[in-house]
């Protein structure tokens, strides 16, 4: 999957999905984009068709919203960053059991709760 990690997440979880081998996944830290408004991330997003990892859920499910077509948005909870790796990396693999992750999650969210629980719903 290609993967945006906000910056309100870990830098480490990017580095840890790319060195997998299985993901192409880049953080703003990493990129020099430190600081940008939430709708241009989306837009460089858009541009380069990359699921959005935060833990910003109003703001990006409202920009979301508006697109007629998005690669998705998984949501993460709050957590330590070991846990967030951890919800992630389950978070894809419950993709993976709906089919290719990166075509199931195209206009639709993925909500992670803290327990580990999914919920994916279409957005817009």
């Amino acid at each position: 999957m290609r993967l945006f990690i906000d910056e309100c997440l870990s830098p480490r979880l990017a580095h840890h999905l790319g060195a997998s081998g299985e993901h192409d996944a880049i953080h703003p830290r990493d990129m020099g984009r430190l600081g940008e408004p939430d709708h241009v991330v989306l837009a460089r997003c858009l541009a380069e068709d990359r699921v959005i990892v935060t833990e910003n859920a109003i703001d990006f499910c409202k920009l979301v919203a508006r697109e007629e077509i998005h690669p998705g948005l998984i949501l993460l909870p709050s957590v330590s960053r070991e846990r967030s790796l951890a919800l992630l990396l389950s978070a894809i693999s419950h993709l993976e059991t709906l089919g290719e992750p990166g075509d199931v999650i195209v206009n639709h969210v993925l909500e992670v709760g803290d327990t580990g629980e999914f919920g994916l719903f279409p957005l817009p």
